[in-house]
């Protein structure tokens, strides 16, 4: 944990490093490739995926307040097993990498000559990239955002309260404070920064984003797709957002890339895209102290079945209630689906009493996180019941196998969905981006709906 009085310090100390001063656009997504923690087998990295998806679910599910000297932000888990996308800020443009996530929304990025990161892992390769930081000095359009600019309560999601009894010129001097960004497993500390956002063509002058110059086990940026003010599609006022996450395995280290599309035209025509089955968003939950609950995008999943048989679980884990718990988001930055304990057994037993071919081995269940798996070494061809969703609005979704179940070695296969021990309050399941693999997913901002369906990403 970083001290949040040295961590003020630090950053005030950096202070003296910046000068006072078509209708969609179609960006590259890919599985992050830099600084990879070098696992020593299937089964380890597979453990570390459940680890960090058990991370970012406990502080989606119950955001902790940050001390009264910091900001109030969202907790991002550990950004390996997300998808990354290119951004340039800066005159001339500065191009970082960042992990597009729908669950925040803060757009940071790794700032300063002097920027540290902290127990961040880097792979033992000679050749692996390191981190590269934005350069503020280098930018004629980097501007500190003043206490008095309303994009500094944006970054702290709440009013500051900026010093009363200063004089009228040096309260319009005043910096907004630092912010400390906490993490299932780490956290950023930075300055709110006004900057020149830069896509294919599209020049997006006094963009508010995150300068961190301190981190502690997060190696990369973060570009907060949420539903908050200082998100980037609330920031570009984008209609509509899409992507497709390409297919991997577990362990895969691909090199390719699909798309993330941003729809900029300003038209509401309420027209749906072709072979898309949609979903409304459903209200947030209004919680005091967890104000992260505004920015999620909840979905109304009905009922789930396997193999056409309706799993029961409490209905309060399906939607959410006025006090915030319950209810389903979607999150592109988890990789396994989170679903709570009392929700989960149910849908586990109900695969355990229909998969009669092979064998339960809870060693590797011990081993991996997952559960329940399978021997199915000895299988010429593998089968398992039919996964489906059903979501309000009359859409509904069959999952494929390799998107719910993780086969390990060739021998062993366990189901990529999790839980954890204790329970906790907040959303009751959290989708995933290795059940949406193979998705076109549609974020229709305006029309406040998810349109969905299965394709071959690429």
């Amino acid at each position: 944990m970083v001290s949040v009085t040295s961590s003020w310090l630090y950053c005030l100390s950096l202070l003296s490093l910046f000068p006072f001063i078509s209708s969609s656009i179609t960006i590259p997504l890919q599985y992050p490739q830099t600084n990879q923690i070098p696992f020593q087998d299937q089964y380890q990295k597979l453990n570390h995926l459940v680890t960090t998806s058990l991370a970012r679910a406990r502080h989606l599910k119950n955001p902790q307040p940050t001390p009264a000297a910091t900001a109030t932000a969202p907790l991002f888990s550990h950004s390996y097993g997300g998808y990354s996308i290119s951004l340039s800020f800066g005159t001339p443009p500065q191009t970082l990498s960042f992990i597009m996530d729908t669950g925040s929304d803060v757009v940071w990025f790794p700032c300063t000559s002097r920027y540290l990161c902290k127990h961040c892992s880097f792979s033992s390769s000679s050749s692996s990239p390191r981190i590269q930081p934005f350069i503020p000095k280098e930018s004629s359009s980097s501007k500190i955002i003043g206490c008095k600019n309303p994009k500094c309560s944006w970054i702290h999601q709440s009013n500051i309260n900026c010093d009363q009894d200063c004089s009228v010129n040096s309260c319009l001097n005043q910096t907004c404070p630092p912010y400390m960004i906490l993490y299932g497993s780490g956290t950023t500390v930075g300055i709110a920064l006004s900057e020149t956002l830069h896509l294919h063509g599209l020049s997006k002058p006094n963009f508010l984003v995150g300068c961190s110059v301190l981190s502690s086990h997060q190696p990369a940026g973060i570009a907060g797709f949420g539903r908050g003010l200082s998100s980037l599609p609330s920031q570009l006022g984008l209609g509509k957002f899409s992507y497709c996450l390409l297919s991997r395995r577990f362990d895969d280290d691909t090199k390719k890339s699909s798309s993330l599309v941003l729809d900029i035209e300003q038209l509401d025509s309420g027209k749906k895209t072709n072979a898309l089955v949609y979903t409304p968003f459903v209200k947030n939950p209004k919680v005091e102290d967890k104000s992260s609950f505004s920015v999620y995008y909840y979905l109304g999943l009905r009922r789930i079945t396997i193999g056409g048989h309706h799993v029961k679980m409490p209905y309060k884990y399906l939607s959410p209630g006025e006090d915030g718990n319950g209810g389903v988001i979607i999150d592109s930055a988890t990789t396994f689906t989170f679903i709570a304990r009392e929700a989960f057994e149910p849908l586990s037993d109900e695969f355990i009493r229909q998969i009669t071919d092979y064998k339960r081995i809870k060693e590797f269940e011990d081993v991996t996180g997952l559960g329940p798996c399978f021997n199915v070494s000895d299988a010429k061809t593998v089968s398992f019941p039919e996964l489906r969703l059903y979501f309000k609005g009359g859409a509904d979704v069959a999952l494929p196998v390799e998107n719910y179940f993780a086969f390990v070695g060739g021998g062993v296969a366990c189901l990529t969905m999790v839980t954890g021990p204790e329970r906790v309050d907040g959303p009751g399941m959290i989708l995933g981006s290795f059940q949406m693999q193979n998705f076109y997913v549609e974020y229709d901002l305006r029309n406040e709906r998810l349109g969905f369906k299965q394709e071959k990403c690429k």
